[in-house]
């Protein structure tokens, strides 16, 4: 590799020509604006984030309004999103800026990575970005532009093949610019070097990057040797009174849907009516199956058969607790899991 050769300085140039700087959390940055960013694009696509990020701003403008929020107003607002894990450390995480840090984001990445949700990367991204401050990132993009251009061979979720590009990482980041060289490189692996059909002929980096010239780019990163994700199996039961109400339970606040509003599940083998009288002290008077349909998880697949089971007259006694009647048009105050907003939709055609 030729010695007057500047990673950095190729990066740049590029983003100051081609790069993206008109996405909302590029105007009137701020620590809070780039936080909640970079949460949000975790494992979600640009376009997906936008309205939410807009939504979200315009509810919560900083960090002290989103602290004093309900949580179930914040769940509300990213019901769609998914990854719920997100909303409720964000909320965790601006009540303790609010509370004890005087809602004034901390200017190093060693506080930052001690609040719920907040890892290296995410905190390296609010110093360089809000504070123009070198700090390596090392989100999946950059993994893997410098897996790429370096050849790394692995898995970037192994500790050793991580330790080589966080070292990469570190080595290329300039003290000057820091800012514009983070949004860059997340830019140039999200518009360029992306997972399939990279744009080579556009790179910066082309004519030093060591997976182009051994014609080898499919081969990084390496990929995790995936297993057969296990399959679960429930019944959603959709229990509607006369007056068109829709029986919802609050989950837990912590674990898979954690704090959200979900459809009461029984297993497939256990008997619908018999459930349907033990919360409501009666048994339906119509039974409806509809057709199973699947939705994937990080870690398992859940196959859901929705039933619909209408109520010969409203129900005053709930027997269990945490658990409300629901006016489908007033769902979208909650926050809600996909698949239930899509039954919810499924239902009003009904």
């Amino acid at each position: 590799m030729a010695r007057n050769f500047s990673f950095s300085t190729a990066v740049l140039h590029w983003f100051d020509h081609s790069g993206r700087k008109h996405l909302p959390w590029q105007q009137d940055i701020t620590p809070y604006r780039v936080w909640l960013s970079e949460i949000m694009l975790q494992q979600t696509q640009v376009s997906t984030v936008i309205p939410y990020f807009e939504k979200f701003t315009h509810k919560f403008p900083d960090v002290a309004s989103l602290a004093s929020a309900p949580i179930d107003d914040v769940l509300a607002l990213w019901t769609g999103l998914g990854y719920y894990t997100r909303a409720r450390n964000l909320h965790r995480t601006a009540k303790i800026i609010s509370s004890e840090y005087q809602s004034l984001f901390p200017d190093d990445v060693e506080t930052l990575i001690g609040f719920p949700g907040i890892g290296r990367s995410t905190a390296a991204a609010i110093i360089s970005i809000a504070y123009n401050k070198k700090a390596a990132i090392l989100d999946g993009n950059v993994k893997r532009v410098l897996a790429r251009f370096h050849a790394v061979a692995g898995w970037p979720g192994e500790n050793a093949v991580a330790k080589i590009l966080w070292q990469h990482a570190e080595d290329h980041t300039p003290k000057k610019r820091a800012g514009d060289y983070t949004q860059a490189m997340m830019d140039l692996g999200a518009t360029v070097c992306t997972r399939r059909k990279p744009r080579c002929d556009n790179c910066p980096l082309r004519t030093h990057c060591e997976a182009y010239w051994q014609d080898s780019i499919a081969l990084y990163p390496g990929r995790k040797n995936n297993k057969s994700l296990p399959v679960k199996a429930v019944q959603m039961l959709m229990i509607r009174n006369p007056v068109g109400e829709i029986l919802l339970q609050q989950r837990p606040p912590t674990g898979l849907w954690g704090g959200l509003w979900c459809l009461p599940e029984i297993a497939v083998t256990d008997n619908i009516a018999d459930n349907c009288k033990k919360l409501c002290d009666q048994k339906p008077r119509v039974q409806e199956i509809w057709p199973a349909w699947r939705h994937s998880f990080s870690h398992y697949h859940l196959d859901i058969t929705p039933v619909l089971l209408e109520l010969p007259k409203i129900s005053a006694t709930i027997n269990e607790p945490g658990w409300r009647w629901i006016n489908p048009a007033q769902s979208h105050t909650l926050g809600l899991p996909a698949p239930l907003v899509r039954l919810l939709a499924q239902l009003a055609s009904c």
